[in-house]
């Protein structure tokens, strides 16, 4: 896809939040209506005749596409949270970052085995949390599980999408 519209308005920080990384600010496409238009536009083509009944976003950068997208898809919108954010019964699952430890949850109630499933979040890296986030929705056993990025890095040794089976669709809107 790499939209230029999209591209040209994308932020790169060098060395945050550790030396080495290249951060992928996805806040300067948000701030744009004509870079969510497109990017929401995009993402509908892709899924709208997929069947979605329930997106997934992982907090936080996942929420503000993911939100959106599940409107215009007619479906519902899940919050993946840090742990003590969800007010009731939560399902959990630990995972290693490229930096850290840390662990997300769902709503015990969020899913159900006819829902058919969109995770989405900002970026794939190393996949860590997506790969939580899918093993979380796994536990639900939906119908089918689909996974979205808007920016996914395959250079620098980055292998996100390898902690997925060959079979799981991964869909993203920019590579570098």
């Amino acid at each position: 896809m790499n939209n230029p519209t999209l591209l040209k308005n994308l932020r790169n920080i060098p060395n945050f939040p550790i030396p080495g990384i290249q951060f992928k600010d996805v806040t300067t496409l948000f701030k744009s209506p004509k870079c969510m238009k497109i990017m929401l536009n995009e993402l509908y083509e892709i899924y709208k005749d997929k069947g979605i009944t329930k997106v997934v976003g992982i907090e936080s950068r996942g929420f503000v596409l993911g939100a959106a997208l599940a409107v215009k898809l007619g479906a519902g919108f899940i919050m993946c949270r840090k742990p003590g954010k969800l007010p009731a019964e939560t399902l959990q699952e630990t995972y290693m970052k490229e930096y850290g430890k840390d662990t997300i949850e769902i709503h015990q109630d969020a899913i159900n085995e006819k829902d058919v499933v969109l995770i989405h979040d900002d970026l794939l890296a190393t996949g860590g949390s997506m790969k939580a986030a899918y093993n979380l929705v796994k536990k639900f056993d939906p119908a089918k599980i689909y996974i979205n990025f808007i920016i996914e890095l395959t250079s620098e040794g980055q292998t996100g999408r390898n902690m997925f089976d060959k079979d799981t669709e991964i869909s993203t809107l920019i590579k570098f």
